[in-house]
């Protein structure tokens, strides 16, 4: 069983012809809506790789709670610690110019509200086999109190440090597995504009210090993961032309951690999280872009 303690939200796309300077008012060319947040696009992806997921987080008692939740119900997750509170449910909005750039604004409302109570609660319900999974779009001492509590329950965790957030570096040091893009590496090994050979040397400094799993994605380059121990492993996923790569990262997450749940040897896992991750990148959008396992298993 794997449980993912994190956010939930309603994604709130508009497409224009170009972005606007600050102050001015364009005119958008369409608006949609889909159900997104980093904690609930990997429980998604995990329950589609074929493991068995319990959600944990927050939404609001409005009208996008059940949009958000939509497609986690679908695929039969468990959302018996998914609260309803008074703020709204959390949202991202997005603006995506003709020239494919973006800007962002994620609101939290209701995943401001995901406490360390929840945290407890969460890990309680776990068992000594069973994966924690976290994002950082929670508030950090809940996101710590789960890391904490999960370790002294003998729980496997595995923390992807994104967004960047002031506590990221702190935070990724306390999981079992961290994994992080190539940015979000930078930030945790506390050094900047690493060559591909200073990032490897980074990562089994990093692994050695800890004693963790450090995975850096990266990109249409793969992957490459630093296990205890220090033994090297790289995965490539598909060569593509991408559509929008948006959910690819939690794709990711969520396949390695449904993969390894399942038994799978890590180059295995890896692999498959790689494959699954590129083919998030063919179609628009988080969760609608999240491939079945039949899809991602036809093409390793």
């Amino acid at each position: 069983m794997i449980t993912v303690f994190g956010s939930i939200n309603m994604d709130l796309i508009a497409t224009t012809a170009r972005l606007p300077k600050p102050g001015e008012t364009v005119t958008g060319t369409s608006f949609s809506t889909a159900a997104g947040g980093k904690g609930a696009n990997q429980a998604l992806a995990a329950r589609r790789a074929g493991a068995s997921v319990r959600m944990a987080g927050a939404v609001g008692s409005d009208s996008f709670a059940d949009g958000a939740l939509a497609l986690l119900k679908q695929a039969g997750t468990d959302l018996s610690l998914t609260k309803t509170v008074g703020e709204p449910t959390g949202t991202a909005h997005i603006l995506v110019g003709g020239d494919g750039e973006n800007v962002i604004v994620v609101v939290a409302s209701a995943n401001g509200t995901v406490s360390t109570d929840d945290a407890q609660a969460a890990v309680e319900t776990m068992s000594v086999g069973d994966t924690l999974m976290l994002q950082l779009e929670i508030p950090p001492e809940s996101v710590e109190k789960a890391l904490v509590a999960a370790k002294g329950k003998g729980i496997a965790s595995i923390i992807n440090i994104a967004p960047l957030t002031a506590d990221a570096a702190r935070l990724g040091r306390m999981a079992d597995i961290v994994v992080a893009n190539e940015t979000e590496f930078e930030l945790l090994a506390g050094r900047e504009g690493l060559s591909a050979a200073e990032r490897e040397d980074a990562m089994q400094a990093l692994s050695r210090e800890t004693g963790q799993t450090v995975i850096v994605t990266l990109g249409a380059e793969g992957v490459v993961a630093v296990l205890r121990g220090g033994n090297v492993h790289r995965a490539k996923g598909l060569k593509i032309e991408p559509v929008d790569t948006v959910g690819a990262g939690d794709t990711f997450c969520g396949y390695l951690a449904a993969s390894l749940d399942a038994g799978l040897d890590f180059d295995a896992a890896l692999r498959r999280a790689a494959v699954a991750g590129s083919l998030a990148c063919l179609n628009p959008g988080a969760q609608p872009a999240i491939p079945l396992a039949a899809e991602v298993d036809a093409k390793i």
